[in-house]
């Protein structure tokens, strides 16, 4: 029996040093664990609050796995300290394809979209590819006799007269520049021929005095064809003048103004077009912006009107002027070259202020004029 209750009690005090065992065993395997989870630290700073900055790192890891596009109003992540007694919010909007700006800490900024200087050259292209095809497609459907053009009578007959003028003229600019090609061969051979008659009548001595009188007669020729090729060459500066510039200047601007008219005729086109189809919602915000460009195009187009209006009437007074000045130089200088009146020749070249060039002799320097 001593034996029996010795075994038992041997049996029943080895039961609690297992038991301590155990929790030694646990407690050696927690201490090992314990630097190992994170979440199981509580870091201190040297003013003994809890520093929480593994957890804004934590916070952070997280934001950057989420996906770019998501769609969410707001997102909510919170990080929870081993005591529950500390949490982290982070609030983000709506993605709208911005740039993001975060900082270091905070709710996430999403900045408006900058503007792209490609795009609005981009725009520029559109709106100028339709303008270009509204305006071919008014081009096209005048000459087929299908659509209507605005057409202002009077002035669209001065400016027909203008171009049938500006022909004429240009004509009469061609064959003045003939005649002094011509001229000037002339002039040229009659100083030639003079200088030829002059030496033979120094060789010929039974014919001096005849090949003197006609060696002067070319030398007086040579000179008053000198003179009526300056009135001659006056005459086309200035009507090349009136042609090529100032006629030329008053027809670009006609160019701009029928453009004007077509650009006009092709957007009252556009809004006739809508105001004859359906007014709904979809359709009175298509109806307000043609009307705002016609208006817009309305205004451009009365504006070109108006200038060529003066352009041409400044145009006729000055062009009126100067060929009046110019026809009785032209017929005065002939008139007198013809009639070998050699004064009212060089008078008539007084009269207009025309100087001559003597072949050979340069014109005299600043020096020399004062």
């Amino acid at each position: 029996m001593s034996d029996g209750s010795n075994g038992i009690t041997a049996l029943g005090a080895s039961k609690p040093a297992t038991e301590e065992i155990k929790s030694n065993s646990e407690e050696s395997t927690m201490a090992q664990e314990s630097p190992k989870n994170s979440a199981a630290e509580i870091p201190v700073t040297s003013n003994g609050e809890v520093d929480d900055s593994h957890e804004h790192g934590f916070n952070r890891d997280l934001k950057r796995s989420l996906p770019a596009g998501l769609g969410l109003s707001e997102t909510q992540i919170t990080s929870h300290g081993f005591d529950g007694t500390k949490e982290g919010v982070t609030e983000a909007g709506a993605f709208q394809g911005g740039q993001r700006t975060q900082t270091k800490s905070g709710p996430v900024i999403l900045a408006d979209e900058i503007k792209n200087p490609a795009m609005e050259k981009l725009e520029l292209v559109r709106k100028w590819s339709l303008n270009t095809y509204k305006c071919t497609r008014q081009i096209i459907s005048e000459k087929l006799g299908r659509g209507s053009r605005t057409v202002d009578l009077e002035l669209e007959a001065q400016i027909d007269i203008l171009r049938d003028n500006k022909k004429k003229y240009e004509n009469i600019l061609r064959l003045a520049q003939t005649l002094s090609t011509q001229l000037f061969q002339m002039v040229h051979t009659q100083r030639q021929l003079g200088d030829a008659f002059a030496d033979l009548s120094l060789k010929s001595l039974e014919l001096h005095e005849e090949f003197g009188y006609n060696a002067d007669t070319q030398k007086l020729l040579a000179k008053n064809g000198e003179t009526l090729l300056g009135a001659i060459n006056f005459f086309i500066a200035s009507v090349n003048t009136l042609v090529n510039k100032t006629i030329e200047d008053t027809l670009m601007t006609v160019k701009q103004y029928e453009s004007a008219r077509i650009e006009y005729d092709a957007y009252r086109t556009d809004l006739e077009e809508l105001n004859l189809g359906p007014r709904d919602a979809n359709t009175l915000p298509k109806i307000e912006q043609s009307q705002h460009l016609f208006q817009a195009h309305k205004e451009k187009y009365d504006k070109m009107r108006n200038d060529v209006s003066i352009k041409l009437k400044f145009l006729e007074e000055n062009k009126v002027k100067v060929l009046h000045n110019q026809l009785v130089l032209f017929h005065n200088a002939i008139a007198a070259y013809f009639a070998g009146n050699q004064k009212q020749l060089e008078q008539t070249l007084k009269q207009f202020h025309i100087k001559l060039k003597t072949p050979g002799v340069d014109a005299p320097s600043w020096l020399e004029e004062q």
